[in-house]
């Protein structure tokens, strides 16, 4: 369990508990900023998905590593990988985000039900009521290869996301 995880004594009932890698990724559809529906379990069987879970649009640490997503897009999304990054803000806050930035990967409105999915994957922070910067790659049939909780406070390490998304599509 990573740091800033709750325990199973801390889990509130009814949440998924005990994610593991080698386990089964929750499946999910949430709209991207275009309003269109995007599903996890779409992919199985044809390329491994990073997620990227954010706590905000517009904010500084967020703006900057989407940008730095963004800069290398061609390293995360090939026939064989894909990337999403999932916030809790509104498609149309989203949208204008994408715009903003020139962000032209899914971001997914995890807004409502409020962070149902954020809940699912273990990483929504329910003083916030945003997700903890944290990411998971999973595999081509669905299973979780990866995973690091809260542990970027001021951004993540691309190039070691980029090398488990590689490993995770073999």
């Amino acid at each position: 369990m990573s740091p800033g995880t709750p325990s199973t004594s801390e889990q509130r009932a009814g949440e998924p508990q005990g994610l593991r890698i080698g386990g089964p990724a929750p499946d999910f559809t949430l709209r991207d900023q275009f309003g269109q529906d995007v599903t996890l379990s779409s992919y199985r069987g044809s390329k491994a998905v990073a997620l990227l879970f954010y706590p905000y649009a517009f904010s500084g640490v967020c703006t900057g590593e989407m940008g730095q997503v963004r800069d290398r897009l061609a390293e995360f999304m090939t026939f064989d990988t894909e990337v999403l990054a999932i916030s809790c803000d509104p498609m149309f806050s989203l949208r204008a985000f994408a715009d903003a930035d020139g962000l032209n990967f899914p971001l997914l409105s995890d807004f409502w039900p409020h962070g149902e999915v954020s809940r699912s994957f273990e990483v929504f922070d329910e003083a916030t009521g945003a997700p903890r910067r944290s990411s998971y790659v999973i595999d081509r049939e669905g299973a979780i290869r990866w995973a690091v909780h809260n542990a970027m406070p001021q951004g993540r390490d691309l190039d070691e996301h980029l090398r488990q998304l590689t490993a995770a599509a073999l």
